[in-house]
Formats: C-alpha cells, structure tokens, sequence
C-alpha cells in the first residue's frame, strides 16, 4: 500500500528563486465591501419598512370609495401606491383621485403612524451604521481602491507614515513624484490632509505586512515602481519585503531595519536595499572624521531641493571616543570607530559622562533626548575641544539641538529619508554618491564649488539626461560631423561666455562610470549624464539639446538663425546642412 503522504501533489523542483508558484495579487481586505455592510446591519429596518408599505396598500386598495358621481369605488393598486408613497413619507399632497371616505381616511391615518415607526426604525439604525468604525473603514477603502486605480504614472508604495516615511513623502512631493501610504496608525493617516502636499496621495490605515492591504495599495498595479518599508518595526518590515518579493518578483523595494539578522533576511527575500541607519550612521561619522568636505557634499546632494548648504565638519586626529550609549546603537558605532582606527570606550549614559582626559571625540546615544542634551553639555563645559556626536530620538526637538550646535547630529528617521529619496528620485545618483566615498577632499571640494557657483547654495535636482535621438536630437546631428565638449553643452545661448546653471555630475559610456568629468571632455552618442541644476535647470539647455544652430553659436560663436525659414531667407546654413551640400 502507498503511503498517504505520497498521494499528495508533486513536489516542484528546488529554482534559486524564492517563489515557486505565481499566484494572484490579493487586494479584497475582509469587511471593506460597504454595500455588503449596509444590506446587512438594515436588513430588518428594510424588511419592517416593506413590509409596512405592503399592508398600507392592500389595505387601502380593500377599503370602501366612492367616485366622483358618489357611486362605491376601490383605488387601484397604482393609485393606492402613488397616495402611500407621498402619504407614508409624511409629504403630503391631498386627496386623489377623489376625496376619501371616513373608512379610507382610518385606514391611512393608522398607515401614517405605522410607516413614520418604520421609518425610524430604519433612519436610526442607518445613523448609527453610519457612525461605526467598521462602516467607515469600508467606505475608506473603497474610495482609496478608485484613487489608486486611477493613477496614470509611476508611483511608490509608503509603508509607515512615521519620521522617515512622511519626509520622503515630502521630499518625492517636490519633484512632483506620485505615491501612496499605508500606516497602521489612524491618526497619521488623517495628518496627510493637514500635511503641506501639493498632491494629496491615496493613503489607508492598515498592516502594510497583510498581502491584501499591499495589494490594494497597488502592488499588483502597472505603475507601481517600488515599495518602501518604512513602518519603524523590523518584523513587519520584513513581512513586507517577503510579501512584495513573494507576489510580485523584480519589484524594488528598499527596507529599514536595525536588527543585523533581520536585515540579512530581507536580503535573502530579494530586497533591493536594507537601511541599517545606525550602521550607517557609524560609516558617515568616519567619513566625516577623515574627510568632511566629502561628506558635507553627499548630505547636501542627498537632501531634497534647496536645502541650504551646511557647514562641513571638522576632522579629528586619532585618539580615543567616548561612547555614552547603549544596545545596538552603542554596538554599531564602536564597530565603524574602531574599524576607522581609533580606540573606543564606552560609558553608560545612566552613569554620566566620566573621565574625559584624552578623549578626542564624545556620542551620546540614548533613546532619551534630554539625557543626549545633558551629556554633551558636560563634556562641553569640562572640554570644549572635544568633538561632539548626538543622537536625537524625536523630531519635535530639533530647536533645542540646533540652539546647542553639535559637532554632528544623528537622526535616524532623517538618515533613512534622505538615503530613500537619492535612491528613488534618480537611481543614477545614488550609484555615484557611493562613488563618492571613494575620493579625496580635494576632488569633492572642487566638485562642491563648481555645483555652488553654478547652482547656488540650495541643493540642487538631480536628472538623467540620455544623449540619443529622443532627449537631445540637435546634439546627436552635431556629433555627426563635429565634436562637442561638455563646456560647450553647458554654455549659455544668450551669452556664450557664460554657463546655465548646470553640472555634469557623471557620465556613463559603455557601462563605465566616470564620476564628475572634465568639461573638456568630448561627448558621443549613447552617453548617459547625470546631471545637477536648481529646478528648472533643464529649460536652460533645452534648446541646446534640440537646436543645432544653437549648438553652432555655442561652439564657433556664429549667430545662425535656429529657424529653417529665416536661415533660407538670409542664406546662414547650419554645419549638417552644408555636409548635405
């Protein structure tokens, strides 16, 4: 005999991939369907209200009339049920088609006290549906369903309307990027409308973790470009990373996550980045330590459009740190000092500073805001030259660390925001601020005072310029015949000796990265820029991208009209067009 358990379905063979099998994307969230709702809770008010309608006009219709000569007559069923329809709503409109009998007026003055119970019987039980948080909630859901299906462009998934998620919320805002939120707390959720948003996203209260919410988020939807899991608890993050990879494969999401095997196992469900904001808090201190400039200009590339550029941080020699902190905080931020080369002690915030004799740099790193206050000011007091490294825990204090001006300051709701928004806004500038990293102060210092001086102190919009037929179709007929360096692509058509407020921050040939090119360096066909501006950077260079004769002042300084009309009235002729000749 077969045993049982080998009856059962085949078993697929082992892929590398995770999912085994494709299965639908589900977005019906039990107890959302508000029609369903409503039949149900008004089924005894609607039948008792019918049923009242039903006897009144039988009723009516057996009671004795008489015409209008005084012969005995009956109403009709149309005619009994046209006088109880205005009668029974208490409207009232008269006698019709002839006055009543004493006999008929009996019986609709019993059938008026009857259908006014019924009445409201059925207006209260829908006034306290109405009221119940059940039937809110599904009228909530269905409008967000329409809302979400109606996007027409590409869109982000928000999972945690918290620090983190409404800063990135803000911050995709300003570069007119759609997006929708899912956020287990109500009352977050009702703040968006308060929120200063030029677009009011789709936004629902739910478990961002329950594949049915994700789903009726727009996971499954054609437009939807990636999830952020952002909700601030690790477990529901990764319920969130499994979901997306497990349902729709391929689709970015970036996840945060303070908890090292948490985060190792988003990686295994395919997520596209986990943020560990104390680690990489911990990997921004010792860059800002040996080279301030380059981190000053990754945070201020990294931060939303106009932010005013910070000032750099000072480096340190090696020495000791003293870290006040405690659990995994604590622990990260040992581990990237000492990987740095400097010697760490560590101290319990509970306890007080301690002795600070040959300490070169202080982190104070507890959950509570006002102990980081205390602490620095102590190390302040008793050392003044000692770098100072606070952790600030809530949002709502930020004047206080502002008036006390650390050194460096550690939000990790901010950290996490500014990484997701250089990731998703353009992809192409998070691959080179990774580059960044890798070069000297120099490098990033002649970088930052080029994007100033063209740009300003405001950060400035970084965008994807691709150099083919479609994007820059003036450019490409140039490359044709003649070459044309970056500094000419740059100039300014009104005065040639001057730049549009635009730099080149990459280019991108063959696959390789180059990484803050030389303006004397010449373009080809097919090279992807990416390039920084303030927010309309692109209008400046939009006819250099689609005008050869533009081009043509721009390179030789000849005034060539851009209109083909004007150029055969006057006899100019662009380049290509005395190649044609």
């Amino acid at each position: 005999m077969v045993p049982p358990l080998l009856l059962g379905k085949h078993r697929r063979r082992r892929t590398s991939h995770l999912r085994q099998v494709e299965v639908p994307i589900p977005s019906e969230v039990p107890s959302t369907d508000a029609m369903f709702l409503l039949l149900r809770r008004l089924r005894m008010p609607l039948l008792i209200l019918v049923s009242v309608f039903t006897v009144a006009v039988i009723g009516l219709t057996l009671a004795p009339g008489v015409d209008a000569d005084g012969k005995p007559n009956h109403l009709t069923v149309f005619e009994a049920f046209y006088v109880m329809s205005y009668t029974a709503t208490t409207i009232g409109f008269g006698e019709v088609p002839n006055a009543f009998t004493t006999e008929q007026r009996l019986w609709i003055t019993g059938s008026i006290y009857a259908s006014v119970v019924a009445w409201a019987i059925t207006v209260g039980m829908s006034i306290q549906l109405i009221q119940q948080d059940a039937f809110r909630n599904a009228l909530a859901a269905q409008r967000f369903r329409r809302k979400v299906r109606r996007i027409d462009e590409p869109f982000h998934i928000i999972a945690g309307y918290g620090g983190a998620g409404a800063r990135v919320a803000k911050a995709l805002d300003t570069k007119r990027l759609r997006f929708v939120v899912i956020d287990r707390d109500p009352s977050r959720i009702d703040k968006i409308e308060t929120a200063q948003i030029d677009v009011e996203p789709p936004a629902v209260a739910g478990d961002a973790a329950n594949a049915a919410i994700l789903g009726l988020a727009g996971l499954g939807h054609r437009r939807c470009a990636g999830v952020l899991a952002l909700t601030g608890d690790d477990l529901t993050n990764l319920g969130i990373v499994q979901a997306v990879h497990l349902l729709r494969p391929g689709l970015p999401v970036i996840a945060w996550s303070k908890d090292r095997d948490l985060a190792q196992g988003m990686r295994d469900f395919g997520a596209s980045a986990v943020l560990n904001p104390y680690d990489r808090f911990g990997m921004y201190l010792t860059l800002g330590l040996r080279r301030p400039i380059t981190l000053q200009l990754m945070f201020w590339l990294m931060a939303p459009l106009g932010t005013p550029l910070t000032d750099k941080s000072h480096g340190i020699p090696r020495g000791t740190w003293l870290v006040c902190a405690q659990g995994v905080f604590r622990d990260e931020v040992k581990r990237d000092l000492e990987s740095a080369g400097y010697t760490v002690r560590l101290g319990d915030p509970e306890c007080g500073v301690g002795d600070v004799d040959g300490i070169v740099g202080f982190v104070a790193g507890s959950d509570n805001d006002t102990i980081n206050l205390a602490l620095g000011a102590e190390v302040r007091r008793r050392a003044p030259e000692i770098y100072i490294c606070l952790r600030q825990s809530r949002a709502a204090v930020a004047p206080l660390y502002e008036a006390f001006s650390p050194d460096l300051v550690f939000l990790a709701t901010d950290l996490v925001a500014r990484e997701c928004f250089a990731r998703i806004s353009t992809p192409r500038m998070w691959a080179f601020l990774e580059n960044i990293r890798t070069h000297s102060d120099a490098w990033s210092k002649e970088l930052l005072d080029r994007l100033v001086e063209r740009c300003g102190t405001g950060s400035p919009n970084g965008w994807r310029l691709v150099l083919n037929e479609r994007e820059a179709p003036g450019v490409i007929r140039w490359l044709q015949h003649d070459p044309l360096t970056i500094r000419d692509l740059l100039r300014n058509p009104d005065d040639r000796e001057t730049f549009t407020p635009v730099v080149v921050l990459a280019l991108t040939r063959n696959g390789r990265l180059v990484p803050a090119p030389e303006e004397s360096m010449e373009l080809q066909p097919g090279d992807d820029l990416l390039v920084a501006s303030p927010g309309r950077g692109y209008v400046a260079i939009r006819d250099t991208l689609f005008n050869e004769a533009v081009i043509q002042h721009l390179v030789t300084g000849d005034d060539v009209p851009t209109s083909w009309a004007w150029r055969r009235l006057t006899g100019h002729r662009t380049t290509t067009e005395l190649a044609r000749k």
